[in-house]
């Protein structure tokens, strides 16, 4: 089969196509990658080229080593990985070190993958000793979850309960939490590093004054769980600009109803008594 006609590249050139439609995507801000299945290399395999150099990652995966991944290109636009699929996104395989990459298809006017493509295989690694099915890593700018950074502590704990208090759904979707990072710059091995610590336990980080970063077992999940966020982190700022209180908000032990039905273990870490209900409210211990 070609990779032109493959679900596979449907289905990933959808997911930045929605991101975008969500505004999260302006310029060529973002970007997304998918660890292949052996099957799926096998079904494309025929539209691969090998001839072409091989660069250094900047990082080591070396729990990566000859696996192929699909990644959207450096400086490139979401809104248009529909239009023109070849252009702007590749398929890269590493070498036998995990140290380098080698572009097999795509990118056909030139460039290369993302600059965070450290970021996604440090990252991909990572989740991959976690649970082999994780294979999607995606990072956008969603507006309120960056708006929130501004306006709350930088606190996992604190970060998680505001958005777990904003919608019913959110600790059934991410009962770990979300991690929070401070401010790092982007690109480098660092931010790399403290994604990866993150998402150790997690699928979901923020990344303050700058955007987020999720994984899933596949697009759907994946951009499912940004979704959620950030519309949890939508309500919450409409709730600020009314009050910095909440007259009304999910009690602890209601959250706890939640286990047992919907088969999942919300982290207790983020079910904390309040002392009052003011937003931001730092947990006592």
């Amino acid at each position: 089969m070609k990779v032109l006609d493959s679900k596979l590249i449907n289905d990933f050139t959808r997911m930045c196509m929605d991101g975008f439609n969500q505004g999260w995507h302006e310029r060529n801000g973002g970007n997304l990658s998918y660890r292949f299945k052996d099957e799926e290399v096998t079904e494309l395999e025929e539209d691969f080229s090998y001839d072409k150099e091989w660069h250094e990652l900047g990082t080591e995966v070396p729990e990566l080593k000859n696996l192929y991944f699909m990644v959207t290109g450096s400086g490139k636009y979401m809104r248009n990985m529909q239009l023109d699929p070849a252009a702007n996104l590749c398929i890269i395989r590493l070498d036998e070190t995990g140290t380098k990459y080698q572009i097999v298809w795509g990118l056909t006017d030139g460039g290369k993958p993302t600059s965070e493509l450290p970021t996604h295989l440090m990252n991909l690694e990572v989740l991959k000793r976690r649970d082999e099915n994780i294979r999607v890593v995606y990072h956008c700018h969603p507006t309120n979850v960056i708006a929130l950074t501004y306006v709350l502590p930088l606190n996992d704990r604190v970060f998680t309960r505001e958005i777990f208090e904003m919608a019913t759904e959110c600790p059934v979707v991410f009962p770990k939490g979300i991690g929070v990072i401070p401010w790092l710059l982007c690109g480098g091995r660092l931010i790399g590093e403290a994604t990866a610590e993150v998402m150790k336990t997690k699928d979901f980080a923020v990344w303050a004054h700058h955007g987020a970063f999720a994984c899933g077992t596949d697009f759907d999940v994946t951009f499912g769980l940004m979704h959620t966020v950030e519309k949890a982190a939508e309500v919450l700022i409409k709730v600020m600009a009314v009050s910095n209180r909440k007259l009304n908000t999910i009690t602890p032990a209601q959250f706890r109803e939640l286990n047992e039905p919907f088969g999942i273990e919300i982290d207790e870490q983020f079910l904390y008594e309040r002392k009052t209900n003011l937003i931001g409210e730092m947990p006592e211990d």
